[in-house]
């Protein structure tokens, strides 16, 4: 690769030179059909977005919906157990949906019948609980389960019902057995015995043979050696058949689970099992549902099942409007693509060109950029599906985790996933990571899903790229010059380019902050380490400059030349420790929304008083962050406590005022969600939920969480807590403060100027950088990240325990005066912190006494405690961190 000189971008492998390099004849798009006007037409909702992650849910396209909806508007469709003339529309519309599936699959109801279910797990669990299994009794031997240790977790569940003898096959097993051969069998043996394996894996893309199937089913290939009885194959072909087609005709696998949003990205929640019916006859069923009886009795152990395979396992009524949604699905696919074969050769191109491509990128040193988790080289969609999966290393060869790769993503726009992919199985064969280890990550706090991405310096899984039928040759190219420009080309402080109007992410272009609120107090000076008072007068006594400002309010007097009390407190930045105090403080009044700075503030039982008590959630109740919404912080609030308001102000918008507590008589209760924690709230009203949905182009509300509701913290007991006392918390993230050292903070400043030492203005301003942190105390007097060794600090006469670090999203890219973001803090952030992204520490109170009010003031003294086996001598500011996983 070239220098670190080229221009993002420069190395990116030419489409055309791939194409004519390639040993095949490759597709791209649908003949004469546009791809870019199909994008337009019925996927407009992807503009500004690379979306990658069809392998987990594809998206449906615009006419499906359309015609769908037509469908339902003119079309009565009853119960299709009732007999009325609705009802046989519905029984009739159903039952050619069944044909148009089995068409699809090159197949006809003589030989298979349609199960529908909530999807491919639920298919899954079916044929475990109505498989014949035969337990092993004394001597005899019993049923065999066997699955290939590349298949999902809902394959591997399937042990667990099956309540026989279950037997992992690796791949490379199965592939020893092909060579092996045929083992002696008995034609006299009917013992039945499962195996199953995926057409594609979900990981990977490996696709492995369908030869399988008749092999396994003749005895030809045995997954274990030398057993007596008959194999019956289940091909999962979940993700498999989303963007290629199958010939049952061929291929005949006794048992297919399917899902269909994996095909048609709606509707969810939908799938089938696909049954031979020669295997249909052998299945057990004990519940019976709705439906699926021809007579039974209540008074008497008496059940007659339905004839039809279908309607004996289809307890209830069926989802059948969605199964009516799957015929427009069915004619959208064939419009606009011509059919799965198309979709096969396309999706197919765009992976060999995205694998080839990304894995030539190299270092200035040689190494490679990213790790290819395959047991392909792509050479053929028979071998290889439209999923790339990978790990980004650093240019020694350390890997990247997973969850910053998805963060960094995240600023571009660019949709991935991330994990094991309820794949664990791949997941340790292609990362090499043993059975011991899968359970020293859980003792050390990671579960499936989260983004513990690196323990002790390992990966615990990693990062998968999918292609759909709607993507393009733009889409691939975006995320590759994504890689690039984070790995090979670092953008020098380049703000991330900004979509055009109308895209996803777009921003007005104004960036002016608002004019401030200034509440003029009692002039009386405080005492900097004054944090008790014995009156209840909170407000009217705040002394001196209480400075309930913006944080970023112009400066009222043009040619002001005098230091505020927060800048006094800071003393010398220009590389002077200073008194050890606090500098600054803040209170986000409404989660996500610009600071409310002050000098002096009460605390409450939950932390800085009203700090994070409300939030805007979306029409669903669903809370909005900066991450979905950057406009959030031009939304400034300013809280009185003297007339009990909370101002609202933003550019373009009339102030608006909030009361600071519920009127009990009128609120209205509702449930919202907090980091998987149940809160109860209540609406603010229609006037502010007017006035936010104006600003923000997008119907929301603001509400506040209950004043008789108490969310308590998952942390352990502070020290000096008692067991029965516990710490709650306001609508925060983790904890009830979050404090930043002011060194910290200049040290990554300089970090980030230095990238570019020929501008002649700072990139990053030391207080703007403090306000991407939205910490609520700032200090001075420590080392850069001295803070992230102790263990308890107090400030004043106030007592805190330090819970940990900080780990940092994406939100730290957003500029708070700006709402635009530049993807720099967040990657100089991980590359010096060793690819943690952590900043700041959380704290707690110990043993908070708020019988008298309590306040924390700037210039207050801050003395920390050091955590055990830590030395007092100076600390290397970027000494390795031990990963705090909680």
């Amino acid at each position: 690769m070239a220098g670190g000189a080229a221009q993002p971008g420069a190395e990116l492998l030419a489409f055309p030179r791939f194409r004519d390099s390639s040993t095949q004849s490759l597709a791209y798009g649908y003949g004469p059909r546009s791809l870019s006007e199909l994008r337009a037409r019925e996927f407009g909702r992807l503009a500004g977005t690379v979306y990658l992650d069809h392998a987990g849910a594809t998206l449906f396209p615009q006419s499906q919906l359309t015609s769908f909806t037509h469908d339902l508007t003119e079309n009565v469709y009853g119960n299709p157990h009732s007999q009325n003339i609705s009802s046989k529309l519905t029984h009739d519309t159903v039952e050619q949906v069944r044909y148009r599936i089995l068409t699809h699959f090159h197949t006809s109801p003589e030989d298979y019948s349609v199960i529908f279910t909530a999807g491919s797990t639920a298919a899954l669990k079916l044929v475990a609980e109505a498989f014949p299994w035969v337990s092993a009794v004394q001597e005899s031997s019993g049923s065999l389960f066997c699955y290939l240790t590349d298949s999902h977790t809902s394959v591997v569940g399937m042990r667990t019902v099956a309540k026989v003898t279950s037997i992992p096959v690796r791949p490379e097993d199965m592939c020893s057995a092909e060579k092996r051969g045929a083992a002696a069998r008995d034609p006299d043996c009917q013992l039945p015995h499962l195996f199953c394996y995926p057409a594609q894996s979900n990981f990977s893309g490996t696709r492995y043979p369908l030869s399988w199937i008749e092999e396994v089913k003749s005895g030809r290939t045995c997954p274990v050696h030398s057993v007596p009885g008959k194999w019956f194959v289940l091909l999962d072909a979940a993700s498999y058949v989303s963007t290629s087609p199958l010939d049952l005709s061929v291929h005949q696998a006794d048992f297919i689970p399917l899902s269909f949003y994996k095909i048609f990205g709606f509707p969810t929640g939908l799938g089938a099992l696909l049954v031979h019916n020669r295997a249909a006859p052998l299945l057990r069923k004990t519940y019976f549902g709705g439906g699926t009886a021809a007579a039974y009795l209540a008074g008497d152990d008496f059940y007659i099942p339905r004839q039809s395979v279908a309607e004996r396992f289809e307890d209830g009524t069926i989802s059948f409007l969605d199964v009516i949604a799957l015929k427009h699905g069915f004619d959208a696919l064939e419009r606009l693509t011509g059919g799965m074969e198309n979709i096969m050769q396309h999706t197919f191109t765009l992976a060999q060109y995205t694998y080839t491509a990304l894995s030539s990128l190299r270092y200035p040193n040689g190494a490679p950029v990213v790790q290819i988790y395959s047991d392909s080289e792509f050479s053929s969609p028979e071998v290889q599906g439209p999923i790339i999966n990978f790990n980004v290393l650093d240019d020694n060869g350390n890997i990247i985790g997973y969850s910053q790769v998805d963060k960094m993503a995240s600023l571009y726009n660019i949709r991935v996933r991330t994990g094991c992919f309820c794949n664990t199985g791949a997941c340790q064969r292609h990362l090499g990571i043993s059975d011991e280890m899968v359970k020293k990550h859980l003792q050390a706090g990671h579960v499936c899903g989260d983004d513990v991405d690196l323990i002790d310096g390992q990966p615990t899984g990693s990062v998968r790229i999918s292609f759909g039928y709607m993507s393009t040759l733009e889409d691939a190219q975006a995320f590759l010059r994504f890689i690039i420009a984070t790995r090979l080309h670092p953008s020098n402080g380049r703000a991330i380019p900004q979509v055009t109007p109308g895209e996803a992410g777009a921003y007005p272009a104004e960036s002016e902050a608002q004019n401030a609120v200034t509440a003029t107090m009692d002039r009386r000076r405080p005492s900097p380490q004054e944090d008790t008072r014995t009156d209840s007068g909170v407000w009217n006594d705040l002394p001196t400059v209480v400075d309930a400002v913006g944080l970023y309010p112009p400066v009222l007097e043009a040619a002001r030349t005098q230091q505020t009390p927060s800048e006094k407190a800071a003393g010398a930045l220009d590389g002077g420790l200073g008194p050890h105090v606090v500098t600054n403080l803040y209170l986000y009044p409404i989660k996500s929304c610009a600071a409310f700075e002050v000098t002096r503030w009460p605390l409450g039982n939950q932390g800085l008083l009203y700090d994070r008590s409300w939030m805007v959630v979306n029409h669903n109740g669903i809370c909005l962050s900066q991450k979905q919404e950057p406009r959030l912080c031009l939304i400034q609030p300013f809280i009185d406590l003297q007339q009990k308001i909370m101002v609202i102000k933003a550019k373009g918008m009339e102030p608006i005022e909030v009361p600071l507590e519920e009127n009990g008589e009128r609120a209205q209760i509702c449930q919202s969600k907090v980091c998987m924690d149940r809160v109860n709230t209540y609406d603010c009203g229609e006037k502010i939920s007017s006035w936010l949905s104006k600003f923000l182009g997008r119907p929301c509300h603001l509400i506040k969480q209950s004043s008789n509701f108490q969310r308590n913290a998952k942390k352990k007991h502070s020290k000096g807590q008692s067991a029965g006392t516990t710490t709650t918390l306001s609508l925060v993230n983790e904890a009830q403060y979050l404090l930043i050292n002011r060194s910290s903070v200049l040290e990554l400043q300089q970090q980030l100027n230095a990238c570019d030492e020929n501008r002649k203005e700072e990139v990053f301003p030391v207080k703007d950088l403090i306000s991407r942190f939205r910490a609520n105390i700032i200090t001075n007097g420590a080392s850069a990240f001295e803070e992230e060794k102790w263990d308890e600090i107090s400030i004043g006469s106030l007592q805190f325990q330090v819970l940990g670090p900080c780990h940092r999203c994406q939100m730290i890219c957003i500029d708070q005066k700006t709402g635009h973001r530049n993807q720099d803090v967040f990657q100089k952030l991980s590359e010096s912190r060793e690819r943690k992204v952590n900043f700041g520490v959380y704290l707690m109170h110990v043993s908070l006494d708020l019988s008298s009010p309590r306040f924390l003031s700037v210039g207050s003294q801050v003395l920390p405690t050091l955590k055990e086996n830590v030395e007092c001598h100076d600390l290397p500011a970027l000494e390795k961190h031990q990963d705090v996983i909680s």
